[in-house]
């Protein structure tokens, strides 16, 4: 009986000193300091996607432009909305007109477009200033988007309107 005793408490002592092992260890993971990912240009990139759309984003310090396939944002997305959406990591992260955004986006439609390019956007600048990832990760930013329209079933309209049934 009192073998048993000892042998349970030098397995607890053997599990608090590999518990302080693995703290110790989880301590010098958290004091790595975060390092900018960017190119010799100064460059950070990314990629965005939302729907069918994909887009490659590239930010560097600049004073606030957003060229989209060639054209400023303005002249590429016509609706207000999409301009908010595509601007929302910078106002997130308080850093308006502080970077310009080159940006390629192929597929979908405008708005599945906005929101890859909010998505590459806000990936950039994690990787170009990795401290505000928690501000943009609590707004949802880094989080891609993985809805998508479902498919057309067989012997229905779309993909769930059925034909009209009649009673009689």
């Amino acid at each position: 009986m009192s073998e048993t005793v000892k042998d349970l408490k030098d397995l607890g002592a053997a599990t608090d000193l590999a518990a302080t092992e693995i703290t110790a260890d989880a301590t010098e993971v958290k004091a790595e300091k975060k390092v900018p990912k960017m190119d010799k240009l100064g460059r950070a990139y990314a990629t965005g996607r939302r729907k069918a759309s994909v887009a490659r984003v590239w930010l560097k310090k600049g004073k606030g432009q957003v060229i989209i396939n060639g054209k400023v944002q303005d002249d590429y997305f016509g609706r207000q909305t999409h301009l908010l959406v595509l601007n929302q990591p910078f106002l997130i992260a308080e850093r308006v007109n502080v970077y310009d955004v080159v940006a390629t986006v192929k597929g979908g439609g405008q708005t599945g477009q906005a929101g890859a390019v909010r998505h590459g956007i806000s990936r950039a600048l994690e990787n170009m200033e990795p401290d505000l990832r928690p501000a943009l990760k609590k707004a949802g930013m880094l989080t891609r988007d993985a809805r998508v329209v479902e498919r057309k079933k067989i012997g229905k309209h779309k993909a769930r309107r059925s034909k009209q049934w009649a009673k009689r």
